[in-house]
């Protein structure tokens, strides 16, 4: 291989003197219009991901790539391709072959709907599981995985992540917005609803409204979501507090793996953080500086979802629930979220019910810890579904 040329690149050059040598002799480039996207679409990949060589069908997810890394990555292929996908097209298209063939269609934004399939296929009831803070739905992705491909699984994404339209400003709103997502799935109840962090009091919310319209909510499913009507802003002290906590529950994450699963660990959050970056900026400062390298229209729309959102919980108010809630929640948990006023249990008639998950806090939707939490959403669906059987 020559040195400096992408292993991708020889391998359809390679392919193309052997097939089709027709091409150079009508004088048309060696790569057809398909593979040169590939890649070209590779190198963004190799780039982004920081490994070498990435081949066509290698998954996103295989290579380490998270959902904070692939905001970045999405707008450095609207810069090179210019065509803006929504960051879920990952789903449906994880691999270099697969996003090139969406970019190849030159398939636009105006696709984009708040209802993604992550696992359309299964007999059970599906299972609508709503967004945290950041307003994407790809660190479900595991989740469902571990779940099963008999059990669909759908997620709602916060409005305002393409760019195209602003973000809805209150949990009401929201509620409203994905519930008519959901009847374009499922018509009638009973239904299954979930959501991590902010996405428990989103479909909380949902829950309401279903429930004001005489439909049935079969199970309620809080992934570590606190009553945030009662959660104050913290102190200074109290923040260096929450982030030496943070710290060092990240920490006994790391010394619970084995020596492979510490490294795969670690540059896991390594990408984490460097893609959190960019997104922290601009909540911080309203947009990225136009010299940024990558990651402008992708991190200041998710910047922009960011800010809403808290905004969205601080000024919710959650009313009486005439149903039960299932609150899964880490067995450790930061102190300042163990205040008694942040949980649910006054609001719920048919009371909540605590699944305590053996994990700690920033481990519930990262591998390998998320396989618990699957397991016992499982027990969960299991459980509903034989209660509206007898």
């Amino acid at each position: 291989m020559s040195i400096g040329r992408p292993a991708i690149e020889t391998h359809f050059a390679n392919k193309e003197k052997v097939g089709s040598s027709s091409s150079s002799r009508s004088g048309t480039s060696s790569l057809g219009r398909s593979d040169e996207i590939v890649v070209r679409l590779a190198r963004v990949w190799e780039d982004m991901l920081r490994v070498q060589p990435i081949t066509p069908d290698q998954n996103y997810f295989d290579l380490g790539g998270d959902s904070m890394l692939a905001v970045q990555m999405f707008t450095r292929i609207e810069q090179e391709f210019h065509v803006k996908l929504p960051l879920a097209t990952l789903f449906d298209a994880p691999t270099v072959r697969e996003l090139a063939l969406v970019l190849q269609q030159e398939t636009s934004a105006s696709s984009w709907s708040p209802l993604v399939a992550i696992q359309p296929s299964g007999t059970r009831p599906p299972f609508f599981c709503v967004h945290p803070h950041g307003g994407e739905v790809l660190i479900y992705r595991d989740l469902a995985r571990h779940l099963g491909l008999n059990q669909p699984f759908y997620a709602l994404q916060s409005q305002g992540l393409d760019g195209s339209l602003a973000p809805l400003k209150t949990i009401e709103e929201m509620a409203e917005l994905y519930l008519k997502e959901i009847r374009r799935v499922q018509a009638r109840g009973p239904y299954y609803l979930g959501g991590y962090c902010m996405g428990g009091a989103v479909a909380y919310e949902i829950a309401q409204q279903l429930r004001a319209n005489g439909e049935d909510v079969a199970l309620l499913a809080m992934f570590d979501t606190p009553n945030y009507a009662h959660l104050e802003t913290p102190t200074f002290l109290e923040g260096i507090y929450y982030t030496s906590e943070r710290l060092i529950f990240h920490i006994a994450n790391v010394l619970s793996l084995d020596s492979t699963e510490k490294v795969k660990f670690l540059n896991e959050r390594m990408r984490l953080f460097r893609g959190r970056v960019p997104v922290w900026m601009s909540m911080a400062y309203g947009k990225i500086p136009s010299s940024s390298a990558g990651s402008v229209s992708e991190s200041s729309a998710l910047g922009r979802v960011w800010r809403a959102n808290f905004r969205a919980c601080a000024e919710y108010v959650p009313r009486p629930y005439a149903g039960k809630i299932t609150a899964f929640n880490p067995a450790k948990q930061f102190r300042r979220l163990k205040n008694p006023n942040l949980k649910w249990d006054d609001l719920a008639s048919e009371g909540l019910e605590l699944v305590l998950v053996p994990v700690n806090p920033p481990g519930l939707l990262a591998e390998p810890y998320v396989l618990q939490l699957a397991k016992v959403l499982e027990v969960a669906i299991d459980g509903a579904i034989r209660n509206r059987e007898t």
